[in-house]
């Protein structure tokens, strides 16, 4: 009788630490826990020119939970926003972040931004765009466990300036698709 005692209060004193040790959370992912998946899109409206390349370095978004904007996992390079026309999109973000609502979203661009017209290139200046950013406001709620689309619908015939003397100006006119 002895030795089932002692038995069972090894026994017992075994599960007790294997519990502690290996509890619920060492078999759930807690670092995943309430996150919300956001992809966002780039696509452009039609425009008479050959080529608008944009150097993409970077997208940021404002949530209403923090304070400044909240860098996110970029596709980063330089894109031709007319190949993006008639349906055909490109993702340039994929990545997760606590559910809330998003307000702006933040492109931080590059120097390496141009425009094609008549098969000559010619440089884009972008006010702002390297320095601040292009700043695309409004409201999105991103729920717990969900996958939240945005596409950014550039409008590069309305979007591009000719400023005379072969110099561009991009002027981004950009919609928020939700």
């Amino acid at each position: 009788m002895k030795q089932k005692t002692v038995l069972f209060t090894m026994l017992l004193v075994l599960f007790a630490t294997f519990s502690c040790e290996f509890g619920e959370d060492d078999f759930y992912d807690s670092e995943e826990d309430g996150k919300s998946y956001l992809q966002i899109r780039l696509t452009d409206n039609p425009t008479n020119v050959d080529q608008v390349n944009i150097d993409l370095l970077q997208v940021s978004v404002k949530t209403k939970a923090s304070s400044g904007f909240v860098p996110l996992f970029t596709y980063a390079g330089v894109y031709d926003l007319l190949q993006y026309q008639a349906g055909q999109d490109t993702l340039i973000v994929n990545d997760t972040l606590p559910p809330g609502e998003i307000q702006e979203v933040r492109l931080l661009l590059g120097p390496n931004n141009s425009i094609m017209v008549d098969s000559v290139i010619y440089p884009l200046k972008v006010p702002s765009g390297m320095s601040s950013g292009i700043k695309i406001k409004f409201n999105k709620i991103m729920v717990q466990d969900s996958l939240t689309n945005v596409t950014l619908d550039f409008d590069a015939e309305k979007s591009v300036v000719e400023q005379g003397n072969g110099g561009y100006l991009l002027k981004p006119v950009i919609s928020a698709i939700l």
